[in-house]
């Protein structure tokens, strides 16, 4: 069997890190890290703690974007002596490396060529993730806990800092709803393809009959705000109630009434924060939270599709976005994308940047198709 055409792989590469280089402006970056730096070696920095967090959260955002262009760079070199090398001597095994580490490093270029897709007017934000449980009970409850693990553990393995905002338990297992911020640039726009109905079909561990259970959990996703945002939310829209933070099986979690829920009257738009030790530090998370809703919701009226930013997610039959199948068989499938994995447990435990990257694909496909 004859081996692959190195040479055009390599002009392919080559074009595409090219391409890449210009979408993500490679250069500014540079610049951009340098003036950050600058701001790091700041003697005052965590003066400003908000500040400082930020500046250094970008900082290193834009460093490993960097760092990972220019190892790709250095891959595609390495490959290129490789088979230079391997053909001068006839190394039949240099060559199979080479066709070997070929394969890997289209898919790292063809991963990254995937963050030059996210250039929505939001899509660099930092993502604000709300998981509601839907139709199946106590099953229901439970999957959008999975969920909730699984985001968490996608965040973690990228290093990404996660901040819960308020998960409310259901009364047997898991979690009626649950609200979290994930701190990093495009996480938004990475994330925001998630947003709709996701259902689980397996055996249920809370049957004791051992019968197959179908479950639903919805998933929205809105950018968190920043400073420049515009929005006005005068004090007499929010009814502001005050209650006792619990934990699983009704346990207190504080002896005083420290958690607080936000309703905002004119839409009927709901937030909890429970995480903070204090009432004050709960509301003011709170009106992050709902403030950011409410852009979203006003952004999406504006263009008059709400299922973009939001998801249209009634977590139910006939509306899934995505299926979990762990019996009779195994596998995930993402239904608008065709993309899936035949490992539920590892996508479960984080393992999401297949689904991303094709439903990045896949929405930009849309937009052109629309265009």
């Amino acid at each position: 069997m004859a081996g692959p055409d190195f040479d055009s792989a390599f002009k392919t590469l080559t074009a595409t890190m090219r391409t890449i280089e210009q979408a993500l402006d490679i250069d500014d970056m540079r610049r951009e890290i340098r003036d950050l730096g600058e701001q790091v070696a700041a003697p005052d920095l965590w003066d400003d703690q908000a500040n400082a967090t930020r500046v250094t959260g970008q900082l290193s955002h834009l460093q490993g974007q960097v760092d990972r262009f220019d190892e790709l760079n250095a891959r595609i070199e390495d490959l290129g002596a490789l088979v230079e090398l391997g053909q001068e001597e006839g190394d039949a095994d240099s060559m199979a490396e080479a066709e070997r580490e070929l394969g890997k490093v289209r898919d790292a270029v063809e991963s990254l060529e995937v963050r030059t897709l996210l250039s929505g007017e939001y899509d660099v934000r930092e993502a604000l993730v709300t998981i509601r449980s839907g139709a199946g009970g106590v099953d229901a409850a439970d999957f959008a806990e999975m969920l909730m693990r699984m985001y968490t553990r996608w965040a973690e393995q990228h290093k990404y800092p996660v901040e819960v905002f308020e998960t409310s338990y259901a009364e047997e297992a898991g979690l009626k709803s649950a609200t979290f911020a994930v701190h990093a640039p495009y996480t938004y726009g990475t994330l925001s393809v998630e947003a709709g109905t996701h259902r689980l079909v397996r055996i249920s561990p809370f049957d004791n009959q051992g019968r197959r259970q179908t479950s639903f959990a919805a998933v929205e996703v809105v950018p968190v705000l920043e400073q420049t945002d515009e929005i006005d939310v005068p004090d007499e829209e929010i009814r502001v109630d005050v209650y006792r933070s619990g934990g699983p099986g009704g346990q207190s979690v504080n002896t005083t009434d420290s958690a607080v829920r936000l309703t905002h009257l004119p839409t009927g738009t709901v937030v909890s924060c429970q995480n903070e030790k204090s009432q004050l530090q709960n509301k003011a998370s709170a009106m992050v939270v709902l403030k950011a809703k409410l852009l979203a919701r006003k952004k999406a009226e504006e263009k008059a599709h709400l299922d973009g930013m939001r998801g249209d997610a009634q977590a139910s039959w006939g509306d899934q976005m995505r299926n979990y199948v762990l019996n009779p068989y195994q596998v995930v499938k993402d239904l608008r994308t065709g993309f899936e994995a035949g490992n539920p447990s590892q996508v479960l435990d984080g393992d999401l940047d297949g689904f991303l990257e094709a439903g990045i694909r896949w929405r930009r496909g849309a937009v052109v198709a629309d265009a």
